[in-house]
């Protein structure tokens, strides 16, 4: 598939410089007058008349080959398109949802969760530490010894 569109691409640049060096060397129209009387133009190698029809039918053979290679092109490259699949962001994962923001003492980095004071009749609660402290059994101080 590479080499034939690696061809079509030669024609293509070919028929294009062909109709370029085509036009170029054509008469225009004022120049049938010139050779009305006598200019050289009868003694060419087409003749007086013959280059005329020889060069617009090579110009309109090129323009067809060329305008029948970028046809060939356009499909080539229609067809390339489709059979690959998606296209460019098919092959794309998405990231991770970022986290929602987090709004008052939880948004500094470090800090400790502040947790509410608890009431009772009107009389706050004892701080964390001390309450945790008070509540925690306390260890047996030591062992009684063993008495033989």
């Amino acid at each position: 598939m590479n080499a034939f569109y690696n061809v079509i691409i030669i024609v293509q640049v070919l028929s294009a410089l062909a109709i370029i060096g085509l036009v170029l060397l054509q008469h225009g129209k004022g120049a049938d007058m010139g050779a009305a009387f006598g200019s050289g133009a009868s003694g060419s190698l087409f003749g007086a008349s013959g280059s005329s029809n020889f060069m617009s039918k090579s110009t309109a053979i090129a323009a067809a080959i060329f305008f029948g290679a970028t046809l060939a092109l356009a499909s080539m490259a229609t067809h390339r398109a489709s059979s690959t699949g998606g296209g460019v962001l098919e092959n794309y994962k998405a990231a991770p949802a970022a986290p929602a923001p987090v709004k008052g003492a939880d948004a500094i980095p470090g800090a400790a969760p502040a947790a509410p004071a608890a009431v009772n009749d009107g009389v706050p609660a004892a701080a964390p530490a001390a309450a945790s402290a008070a509540s925690a059994p306390a260890a047996p101080a030591s062992a009684p010894a063993q008495q033989k």
